[in-house]
């Protein structure tokens, strides 16, 4: 377990590692399904096991994704206990832009467990030889003249049985068009996330080089804020539990009100006018009580302000990469 936990931290330090360890994993977890767990019924159930076998799990990684990223559970966390008075309009705009920028990184498992399935082939063949689509299963057998005997095998086909020829002419088809898919899956992918970057990049308000100090600070900030968090509450434990089995008055120990929790809780906004690395870095530079010409000399001005984070910056509330 510990040796899984260290090839988890080497894959947080690099946003492409990360995803590319995720879709090895999940492609690991695909071959194995698909070798070992898999067995088409060669039935009328051929249809709903298949695609049982390829969308579920997929669906399943992908609550996964959401349930394993921060930027969800700070996105949740109390929003039905607040009552900041802003335009619903807008609150809408803000909650549906964060959750598309979460989507696109729980989305990655799941469209690589699609993708590889397609390529394997194995449960799609299952599915398609299960349709009630008359004439689709008439463009599976082709017109031969066992063409009526194929379509009445059709279900069973996956399993070996029916006539040969007829068989290997139906499973060579559907194993190319599931490969077909496949392919043109992880094209669209692969597209899609090159022209995504090359915008986030293109609209980026910060150059390159203060964007990779920016994510090496936001990652060295989450590993020491787990480390100082452990370390504060276990002396806060401690001295609670001295207290009690002692009888002593218990010491002197600062703690961060509610309403502190709550300022470095919430999901991060940019500002090119007086912006900051992170939500707590925010809330140490407004809350140290130095005056405004050292705030300012801590600060980076700009003259436009800017409402919206960036896309390039969507990194900055899940600290480190969520697996």
């Amino acid at each position: 377990m510990e040796k899984f936990k260290t090839v988890i931290d080497i894959a947080n330090k690099q946003a492409n590692l990360g995803f590319g360890c995720v879709a090895l994993l999940t492609a690991g977890g695909e071959h194995v399904f698909s070798s070992a767990v898999f067995k088409c019924p060669c039935n009328d159930l051929n249809f709903l096991y298949g695609m049982v076998f390829l969308l579920v799990p997929a669906l399943a990684l992908l609550l996964l994704g959401y349930t394993l990223s921060k930027r969800t559970w700070k996105l949740l966390t109390g929003v039905c206990q607040r009552r900041a008075k802003l335009c619903r309009w807008k609150k809408l705009t803000n909650l549906c832009r964060v959750f598309i920028q979460i989507s696109t990184i729980a989305l990655v498992a799941p469209s690589t467990w699609i993708a590889m399935a397609l390529l394997n082939g194995n449960y799609y063949e299952c599915a398609m030889t299960g349709t009630n689509v008359t004439t689709y299963n008439k463009h599976l057998c082709g017109d031969q003249l066992s063409g009526f005997r194929c379509v009445q095998q059709l279900p069973s086909l996956p399993c070996g049985k029916g006539i040969s020829e007829d068989r290997e002419h139906v499973l060579l088809r559907l194993r190319a068009q599931s490969q077909i898919l496949g392919w043109m899956l992880i094209t669209s992918i692969m597209l899609s996330h090159l022209l995504l970057t090359c915008v986030n990049r293109c609209t980026s308000p910060i150059s390159y080089l203060q964007l990779k100090f920016w994510r090496a600070y936001v990652q060295e900030e989450s590993s020491l804020f787990d480390s100082y968090s452990s370390k504060h509450a276990k002396e806060l434990a401690d001295r609670n539990l001295k207290s009690f089995f002692k009888r002593t008055s218990p010491e002197d120990i600062i703690t961060p009100s509610n309403n502190d929790w709550e300022k470095i809780s919430s999901l991060y906004k940019f500002s090119t006018k007086d912006h900051f690395y992170s939500t707590l870095h925010r809330y140490v530079e407004e809350n140290t009580g130095m005056d405004k010409e050292m705030h300012r000399m801590f600060s980076v001005k700009s003259s436009e302000p800017a409402e919206d984070t960036p896309a390039i910056l969507d990194f900055i509330d899940d600290g480190r990469m969520p697996l």
